[in-house]
């Protein structure tokens, strides 16, 4: 369904006067912007009924791709059951869900808490690790990205998101990702945990180097921290395993999910934790609660992406199509290498730096003059980064691949034409 230009005029007045008027600029993308109207799998249609390939992925919500209709039609049918619950008595959706993703996590993650959001889960991860350690301090890593929660973002690694807004919680000490001897030192008997991302999302699609998240699972247990691994983007199949952790046989204490649990449909987000994390809540269940989280839509919408993703086999599509779609942007760097700087990633979480800022914004005004969606990292400006959906097809790869040598031929163009 077409919506009238008049619609757009009405919709940026509003965001102006009733939003945000910077947000309103902003996601204009340098031209007079658009309205989403429709969705499916991995096509955006706007208010004029053109089709956009999305290999932005909604940060990584959208890996089923859009409205993905099994997930659709459970939401629908427990929305005519029952849409929320009272919450005086037990959930079989919420139970069920609990299970399988019990059976689905890596080593003794058994019990899990259900919440709306990444920043939720990041939330109540650290008050579960404080609690059951009776320790006071944090350790995370610079470049990090979390939550802008008062919690998560005190652990989230970027300056100018942390200091409009502080003092925020105390005791939290970042060491660089991927330094063991920083991360061995910070971890003294007053840290009660360490968080890390096993790929860094916003902070430029970093893979944790070879060792690092192996050494770091063995200095917690030695030292009685707990490890969390923050899969909130990296996680449900995207790194090309089930559990991006699976990569390095790392089994966290605390596992903290959300964005594509949803299915594309559904906001949620999981902690998980093993049973001797889990202790902490022994006669005191209710320490820590969600009005909405772990409701029957989303807990059916969280089943049915398990089933999909595990069914579908889509966590080993994502590395292998991950590894043809990082080896032709490779090609394309060695094509365009006043351009682009490194090509990184794992599976289809993929960072591609530019030699410059300005680069990527025009890189990304030009990919979207061809219809297709990507955005840079909110840590790395000059990163784009590309989470297309796991169900993403050969020729729509190949499509994006095009258009990608496309627009890096006009941005060469306007930038590095002697004049």
């Amino acid at each position: 369904m077409e919506v009238s230009n008049s619609e757009l005029h009405e919709v940026s007045r509003l965001y102006r006067e009733h939003i945000s008027p910077d947000l309103g600029r902003l996601m204009k993308f340098g031209g007079p912007g658009s309205l989403e109207v429709s969705a499916q799998d991995c096509r955006v249609v706007d208010h004029l009924g053109r089709s956009y390939l999305d290999l932005a992925g909604g940060y990584g919500v959208f890996s089923l791709g859009h409205a993905h209709p099994e997930v659709v039609a459970a939401v629908q049918a427990q929305l005519q059951q029952l849409p929320l619950s009272s919450r005086v008595m037990l959930s079989p959706p919420q139970a069920y869900l609990a299970r399988d993703l019990a059976a689905t996590a890596p080593g003794r993650l058994q019990y899990c808490f259900f919440c709306n959001s990444g920043a939720e889960a990041v939330e109540g991860a650290l008050k579960l690790a404080r609690l059951a350690t009776a320790r006071p301090a944090l350790v995370a890593c610079h470049n990090s990205y979390h939550g802008k929660t008062m919690g998560a973002l005190s652990v989230t690694g970027r300056e100018g998101y942390r200091q409009p807004f502080e003092p925020l919680i105390p005791q939290v000490h970042f060491v660089d990702f991927g330094d063991v001897g920083q991360l061995k030192a910070s971890l003294t008997s007053q840290v009660a945990a360490f968080i890390v991302e096993p790929i860094q999302g916003e902070g430029g699609i970093y893979v944790a180097p070879p060792g690092y998240l192996e050494t770091a699972r063995q200095l917690c247990t030695e030292r009685g921290v707990l490890l969390i691994a923050d899969e909130v983007q990296c996680g449900l199949g995207r790194s090309g395993r089930m559990f991006a952790v699976e990569h390095w046989g790392v089994q966290p204490d605390i596992l903290v999910l959300a964005k594509a649990l949803g299915g594309g449909v559904v906001p949620a987000g999981a902690i998980v934790g093993t049973p001797e994390v889990w202790k902490a809540l022994k006669g005191r269940p209710l320490l820590h609660t969600s009005t909405f989280g772990g409701n029957p839509l989303a807990c059916v919408a969280g089943r049915k992406t398990l089933e999909i993703l595990q069914r579908d086999q889509l966590p080993a599509k994502a590395e292998r199509d991950g590894n043809w779609l990082i080896g032709q942007l490779s090609k394309l760097a060695a094509e365009f290498p006043q351009l682009i700087a490194q090509v990184r990633g794992l599976g289809l979480m993929i960072g591609v730096e530019m030699a410059r800022e300005e680069f990527a914004g025009s890189l990304i005004n030009e990919l979207l003059k061809r219809h297709l969606l990507a955005v840079y990292t909110l840590n790395q400006p000059k990163v784009i980064r590309l989470e297309p959906p796991l169900t993403i097809s050969s020729d729509d790869l190949q499509q994006a691949v095009d258009c990608w040598r496309q627009a890096l031929a006009a941005t060469a163009e306007r930038f590095l034409v002697v004049r």
